[in-house]
């Protein structure tokens, strides 16, 4: 998502402006006409794309969570790791230190340009539908798991489940971005992402006692 560079479509201008609104106001405090008014089509007009609210809302939080497991899986096959579990060689000497620090560089990607999915994630996953919801959870699954084989690569005396701990904790910290929207609370995205990337890998090396 954040890497993009062609034309968004009038359906991702919709949906990021929805992502936009829902995240500045809430669910309920967005109507269809406003939505359609930030993108410049009237509200009814925004049928033609989506079937409501609901709709806009499961396609942006599950969409987002295939996009990071995409993402998160691309980066492995580019370093050479096989298995969802990250158990195999690398090519050109890519070892886990290098794959850990490309899936940290994908997430901070995410958390620096994709803000407004995560307040929505955190406010209103429990309006998916069941389906969807469950949808959602699977796949962010899958991501976790992802991330768990690469760091038992890097740390191999770390057991699974503080592993998948530390995945988690330093999901909680790349994830809290939105929170840090004060004037002067953030440097330039370069220094954010650096010092986010930092803080990312040594919570893992605390974790393993390194």
């Amino acid at each position: 998502m954040a890497t993009r560079t062609d034309a968004p479509t009038r359906r991702e201008q919709i949906l990021k402006e929805a992502a936009r609104l829902f995240a500045e106001r809430g669910f309920h405090g967005v109507g269809v006409d406003e939505i359609g008014a930030a993108v410049g089509i009237s509200g009814p007009g925004l049928y033609r794309h989506f079937a409501g609210k609901d709709a806009m809302l499961a396609e942006l939080l599950v969409g987002i969570s295939e996009s990071l497991l995409t993402g998160a899986k691309r980066r492995l096959a580019e370093a050479g790791v096989a298995g969802v579990a990250g158990v195999g060689g690398a090519p050109d000497g890519v070892g886990p230190e290098a794959v850990l620090d490309s899936l940290i560089e994908g997430h901070i990607d995410f958390a620096l340009d994709d803000r407004p999915l995560i307040t929505l994630h955190d406010r209103e996953l429990d309006r998916l539908r069941d389906a969807d919801r469950k949808l959602v959870r699977q796949l962010q699954r899958q991501y976790v798991e992802l991330w768990v084989g690469v760091v038992r690569r890097l740390y191999p005396d770390l057991g699974e489940p503080a592993a998948r701990s530390a995945v988690h904790s330093v999901f909680g910290l790349l994830n809290s971005t939105p929170h840090l929207t004060r004037p002067g609370s953030l440097p330039d995205r370069a220094g954010t992402a650096e010092l986010l990337h930092r803080m990312a890998r040594g919570a893992f090396a605390a974790a393993s006692g390194s």
